[in-house]
């Protein structure tokens, strides 16, 4: 209905709260319509008129129907169950209340806010920075964080954004540690005590800011000079590795050559005493034999004499492979082919020529040279007779 709408009194224009032809209605009696339905909502409304009291009656039980549900619903709201891994920060009116565990839990819908973190998650944070070492040299870094909550409380309300100030505290510990290292052990070998120097000092600054971080775990995953001198850095690698490639098979020829020189010359030592020990022994044993074979010469020196001739003749005809032979009333000399006769007799002897043929050998060979003696004999007897 409209303001200008005719019907109201004196053909004036219809009020729309309900009254005369005068304004809006008056504000107490707004209120106390108010108060009357609450009142009647829990059983104490006044009468108002014969009808009053059943129309009025149906109308506060259907209100407190509603609001029952209402509270209901509300309550019911306010249920959640927190896992093993999660803990919550209760703020009630904006301000914090309580830290709560797993479980099963309760809190006021509208009055708490409740905040869920995950506590046993291993979160990641990576960067990649550029940097000047400790001998002014540029290298390239790249770096991951692995971390977990410990602190909920500190990480919800102490800093308004946490893994911000992870990445910021992250690079500032890069830098620092980076700058205080030489380019050779960033590239190289150093990485691994980088990042443990890396983890110490980016927990201390997380632990000044009360983050409520707890860093696990830092990974130096690439650490390399710029893309602009990258060709040369790769050929000082490739020499360093040459140098050390060159260093090993030295080394190694070195453990392979010490031990067999240091063998050769204990073997060489060990032969000198074995000979050193061999020609004292045969001298001793000659000045024995000279010793025992004076004292024969004493008893009978012409046979030891003819014995020490013959010996001696032995010994030089046996490293011989020819005989010459004078036969008594002839003027030819017989020549007789021993290397032919005997096997074996052209091949140089062993022991340095002491030792002469075994006797058999003595005694065939003597056979053989009287045979031919006397056939030559009867063949120089038959021609004389034949004269």
């Amino acid at each position: 209905m409209s303001w200008n709408e005719p019907g109201g009194g004196n053909n004036g224009p219809r009020d729309p709260w309900g009254g005369g032809n005068q304004g809006p209605p008056d504000l107490d009696e707004a209120f106390k319509k108010l108060q009357q339905s609450i009142a009647g909502l829990f059983g104490g409304g006044g009468r108002r008129g014969g009808g009053g009291p059943a129309k009025g009656g149906a109308s506060n039980a259907l209100v407190g129907v509603v609001l029952g549900g209402v509270l209901a619903v509300w309550g019911l709201m306010g249920f959640y169950q927190l896992d093993e891994q999660e803990r919550a920060v209760v703020l009630r009116f904006g301000e914090y209340h309580a830290t709560l565990t797993p479980g099963l839990q309760w809190n006021p819908p509208l009055i708490d806010e409740v905040i869920t973190v995950n506590t046993t998650k291993v979160r990641a944070a990576g960067l990649r920075e550029v940097m000047l070492t400790q001998d002014e040299n540029i290298v390239e870094v790249s770096m991951s964080v692995q971390y977990v909550i410990s602190d909920p409380r500190d990480f919800v309300l102490q800093v308004r954004d946490p893994e911000v100030s992870l990445q910021h505290a992250a690079q500032s510990a890069l830098r620092h540690v980076v700058g205080d290292t030489t380019m050779d052990l960033v590239l190289t070998e150093g990485r691994a005590a980088i990042g443990f120097e890396v983890r110490d000092r980016l927990q201390q600054y997380l632990n000044d800011y009360t983050t409520g971080i707890q860093v696990s775990k830092i990974n130096i995953d690439e650490s390399k000079p710029p893309a602009q001198v990258q060709g040369a850095f790769d050929d000082v690698i490739k020499a360093r590795e040459d140098e050390e490639r060159v260093k090993n098979e030295a080394q190694s020829y070195a453990n392979g050559i010490v031990p067999e020189a240091r063998g050769g010359a204990q073997r060489m030592l060990e032969e000198s005493n074995a000979y050193r020990d061999q020609v004292i022994a045969r001298a001793d044993g000659e000045a024995q034999r000279f010793n025992q074979l004076l004292t024969e010469y004493r008893k009978a020196p012409e046979v030891t004499r003819e014995r020490l001739y013959i010996d001696s003749v032995q010994s030089v005809y046996a490293n011989t492979n020819k005989v010459m032979v004078d036969v008594d009333g002839g003027n030819n000399v017989l020549y007789l082919p021993l290397d032919k006769m005997v096997p074996n007799a052209g091949q140089p002897r062993s022991n340095g020529g002491r030792s002469g043929m075994s006797e058999r050998n003595m005694r065939e060979i003597s056979d053989q040279v009287t045979e031919q003696l006397r056939r030559d004999m009867d063949a120089a007897a038959a021609r004389r007779g034949g004269r």
